[in-house]
């Protein structure tokens, strides 16, 4: 098992998407950099000062490089701590070499876990073990304080594990999110072809039925068997990006939607208002968009309820336009500890986008929560001819 973990954590990737700079690190460099400067002016008993400011001003570049390289960093960092060690050694100096400034490189050992692979976070380990251990050697510290000195070093590289740790499990919960609403639309699409497919199979047979005695009754199934193809076509355009590689296995339900709001809104509780606006040709809706419309009513609700403080009222309007379907969701408290969206809004926004359409959360210019969605009545298909209904 051991082993297994081993070759786990050796070809374990990147991180992705590491920023290359951000603006703290030149004020990282700014500060280190004038460490320098005031350590090598104030100081009196410093031991080979060139060298020390050299090493210095080196040791405050390398972060620049830290997301993108970190094993180069913590080698070219460490490396010249253990030349420096070395040295040390060998001229024997009466003070230890170099600049307290040098701690800087505390935050390459918490880059290295952070955003480095598997295979960098061994390498660059066993880099900085041998540094420390002669700089142990060189300095000829009290065991007592290589031990402190020894957690010191690494206690970055634990919080940087733990950082890594838990913006990969939270990915992994938004996948997952995102999984189980791709796996939701599915469900949904094979609902909608086999309620449609079983339109067909029904006109066809009684088409078949009518076709020796009533000829014109026999067009008019056909014409109904293709608009209803028309009609399959048109839901699976709009949902086969969800589908998944799994079966789905669903049993004939038609999903909930616009015609349901009316029980929905009415079974809150009771703490909040809620004040439910239909405009706009709504009973013709795409099941896909009908759907997606309750979910999004559904889930605003259900958060609202339980973060809006001091709420009284939720406004909610559905609005039908010729092209698009409007959703808006507004309550009137106030939020508190709502720096992200929840796994739920990031599911709905995922099905928003996959029904071609946009999704907005966040805080309104005066109060409350505010969730807009828009969402297209049926996908457009570039370079193609749409076919009106009948």
């Amino acid at each position: 098992m051991l082993r297994d973990d081993l070759r786990t954590l050796w070809t374990e990737p990147r991180p992705p998407d590491a920023p290359a700079r951000v603006w703290r690190d030149w004020a990282l460099l700014a500060a280190g950099l004038g460490g320098v400067v005031l350590e090598a002016t104030l100081r009196e008993n410093l031991v080979w000062r060139p060298v020390a400011v050299v090493f210095g001003v080196w040791l405050c570049l390398l972060p620049l490089w830290r997301r993108t390289r970190p094993l180069a960093m913590v080698t070219l960092a460490f490396g010249s701590v253990i030349l420096l060690a070395v040295a040390s050694l060998v001229a024997a100096p009466r003070e230890p070499v170099g600049l307290d400034t040098s701690v800087v490189v505390l935050v390459l050992v918490y880059a290295l876990p952070r955003w480095g692979s598997g295979r960098e976070i061994v390498l660059g380990s066993a880099v900085i073990l041998t540094a420390f251990a002669l700089s142990a050697v060189a300095d000829d510290t009290p065991a007592g304080e290589q031990v402190g000195g020894f957690v010191f070093l690494w206690l970055p590289g634990v919080i940087g594990a733990a950082v890594r740790f838990r913006g990969t499990a939270r990915e992994r919960q938004l996948e997952q999110t995102r999984s189980r609403e791709r796996e939701q639309l599915a469900r949904e699409l094979h609902d909608t072809v086999a309620h449609h497919v079983s339109a067909m199979v029904i006109i066809a047979q009684a088409g078949r039925v009518l076709a020796g005695t009533d000829p014109s009754a026999a067009v008019e199934a056909l014409e109904g068997v293709e608009e209803e193809g028309a009609r399959t076509l048109e839901e699976m355009r709009a949902m086969v990006a969800a589908l998944r590689d799994r079966g789905v296995g669903a049993e004939l339900a038609p999903p909930a939607g616009v015609a349901d709001l009316e029980r929905l809104v009415r079974t809150p509780g009771g703490r909040l208002r809620v004040d439910l606006g239909l405009d706009g040709e709504l009973d013709s809706l795409p099941p896909a968009v009908d759907a997606a419309v309750y979910r999004i009513v559904q889930e605003s609700v259900t958060n609202a309820m339980r973060h809006a403080v001091s709420a009284t009222e939720l406004v909610v309007r559905v609005t039908a336009e010729r092209h698009t379907v409007r959703v808006s969701v507004r309550d009137d408290g106030q939020r508190t500890g709502r720096g992200r969206d929840g796994y739920g809004l990031t599911g709905l926004r995922e099905r928003a986008t996959l029904l071609g359409g946009t999704l907005r959360a966040g805080p309104g210019a005066d109060q409350g929560w505010h969730v807009e969605a828009e969402l297209p009545r049926a996908r457009s298909e570039s370079g193609g001819h749409s076919r009106p209904r009948r």
